[in-house]
């Protein structure tokens, strides 16, 4: 017993001087930093210096940003803070923007039909009608359907709005899908909408001679 106690005051006498004791301050670096200087001491690159990793052809240490990201200060035009921009956030002063502010041209409706048979046919249908294999699949009962009434009225920017942020089950995709793709997609469910309340004389004479 006494072996043992003599064993545990040195122990203890160990560990308070190699840690030290709880709430201790101290302008000198953690002990334990001193046993493991990896934790303290690791190598970085300064700012605004010369480096020869070869990762960095150039030799800068600072590097720009990564192909497009945008400043959270800088907005679309370069002159108005990001979130103030409508074609970033699909709100303007008055609420959300009524019509898609990117002009909408076979090339972007093109995107957009790529971006919505990725991210948004899986639940919603190929037509947008809410019967994507995951309703047919497993039944999901909260989908909406796109063409709907209530969604074929809403405003183009409250549909960015729920694209970016989701709303009821509906994830937000945001993170995946970049703003101009959003507005892509928005502009294929228009015309997905389009195609089922479009009249005969909207088509054109030659494309109405190809559908017959």
């Amino acid at each position: 017993m006494r072996y043992f106690l003599t064993l545990f005051v040195l122990a203890v006498i160990g560990a308070v001087s190699i840690l030290g004791f709880r709430g201790d301050k101290s302008r000198k670096p953690p002990r334990m930093a001193e046993i493991f200087p990896d934790l303290n001491i690791q190598p970085k690159l300064r700012p605004q210096t010369v480096t020869k990793f070869e990762g960095f052809p150039d030799g800068a240490s600072s590097r720009p940003f990564p192909a497009g990201t945008v400043a959270q200060s800088v907005g679309f035009n370069n002159n108005t803070a990001w979130e103030d921009t409508p074609v970033n956030t699909g709100r303007d002063a008055k609420g959300f923007v009524e019509v898609n502010p990117l002009p909408v041209t076979a090339d972007l409706l093109k995107r957009g039909q790529e971006r919505f048979n990725i991210y948004c046919q899986p639940c919603h249908g190929a037509q947008g009608d809410a019967n994507g294999g995951i309703v047919k699949k497993l039944g999901a009962s909260t989908v909406a359907n796109l063409q709907d009434p209530r969604i074929i009225k809403m405003n183009d920017g409250e549909i960015f709005n729920t694209i970016s942020y989701g709303k009821s089950t509906m994830m937000g995709y945001a993170g995946q899908v970049p703003v101009s793709d959003r507005w892509a997609i928005i502009a294929y469910v228009r015309a997905l909408q389009l195609s089922r309340l479009g009249f005969k004389d909207d088509v054109p004479a030659p494309v109405l001679e190809k559908l017959k």
